[in-house]
């Protein structure tokens, strides 16, 4: 095959990779802890039902960036931010898109397993009812259905009674995953989800990401390399509060277009 033609291929098959429907668009975000600039022009789009993962250094901004996206940064005082996140083609800072609205449809489960101190059937029905479900059968379906998405129906269904507490801590950890699943959330944002787990629970948790994706966006924060060239679609990498690189993430891992990022999954630093 003649090489010029060899070469149209790869870049159009590459075009085609990079089409996708965003559920996520990021224009020139930035964010500031008081004076400390954390995210710097951050620009790029997230596609839906496919797996994000974010990369990076110890304070580089991933968890930052993350909690932009629910807005469950501005939690902390002292945080001002410009640019814009788009989802959905709304704009999530405009002041008449109420931040409930926006986390029911963007739902987040972080770093340490957090259950609430309750059974397991009201950890899983707790959402539910905020949002006005009383009837017990409609909560059944929820719950058994939230736990089966979540892979752990089986381990649980004769013990939906006992304290959540009792679990080990990857099952938590799945629990947690089963809570957010109960309103339906459109995107699900993951915070480092298996940093506190075991291997064997990280890799169940790796196992029903991949099942997630079918019916849902997710964004995943992970500072294990492998993890997030084993689950994802997409990777970017961020260094001092930039992203540095952007792509698909067999590309990026393979063949990546910076010299920083090459050091970064290389180990040469972070």
């Amino acid at each position: 095959m003649d090489i010029t033609i060899n070469n149209q291929l790869v870049q159009k098959g590459k075009e085609k990779q990079d089409e996708f429907t965003p559920v996520f668009n990021i224009n020139n975000l930035n964010l500031w802890y008081g004076q400390d600039h954390a995210l710097k022009d951050i620009k790029f789009d997230i596609p839906e039902k496919q797996v994000t993962a974010i990369i990076g250094p110890s304070g580089c901004g991933k968890s930052t960036f993350i909690k932009t996206l629910n807005r469950m940064v501005e939690m902390v005082p002292i945080v001002r931010m410009s640019g814009e996140i788009v989802y959905r083609e709304k704009n999530i800072f405009d002041p008449k898109y109420g931040v409930e609205e926006l986390r029911t449809q963007v739902g987040m489960v972080f770093q340490k397993p957090n259950p609430f101190p309750k059974s397991i059937y009201d950890n899983v029905a707790y959402g539910p009812r905020i949002h006005g479900i009383k009837n017990k059968k409609v909560l059944d379906e929820v719950v058994e259905k939230s736990l089966r998405g979540a892979a752990i129906w089986d381990e649980v269904k004769d013990r939906l009674n006992e304290n959540a507490y009792g679990l080990s801590g990857g099952q938590q950890q799945r629990l947690c995953i089963a809570r957010c699943l109960a309103i339906e959330p459109d995107v699900i944002l993951m915070d480092e989800p298996t940093s506190a787990l075991d291997p064997i629970s990280t890799l169940k948790v790796e196992e029903l990401v991949q099942e997630l994706k079918k019916d849902y966006s997710i964004v995943i924060v992970t500072h294990n390399m492998q993890q997030a060239a084993r689950i994802s679609d997409r990777t970017a990498f961020f260094l001092n509060g930039e992203v540095v690189e952007y792509t698909d993430t067999s590309t990026l891992f393979s063949n990546p277009s910076d010299k920083r990022t090459e050091d970064y999954i290389t180990g040469r630093f972070g």
